[in-house]
């Protein structure tokens, strides 16, 4: 849903990867302090919540609804 979003509001993005084992997630926790996805870094935002993201993108780029 939010890559879906990403794209819907025209932003430009980088997807990561991780590893489907949550301990393997190195890069995750190392930026959200956690090692669930979907995780949204922007500039100095980090959100780890599917629907705090979504809002947060609404709100800051305009809501596609």
């Amino acid at each position: 849903m939010v890559r879906d979003r990403l794209r819907e509001l025209g932003l430009t993005y980088e997807t990561i990867e991780v590893p489907v084992s949550h301990r393997d997630r190195h890069e995750v926790f190392r930026v959200s302090g956690q090692y669930f996805v979907p995780v949204l870094v922007d500039e100095e935002v980090m959100l780890d919540d599917e629907e705090k993201i979504l809002a947060y993108l609404d709100k800051k780029y305009g809501s596609v609804l």
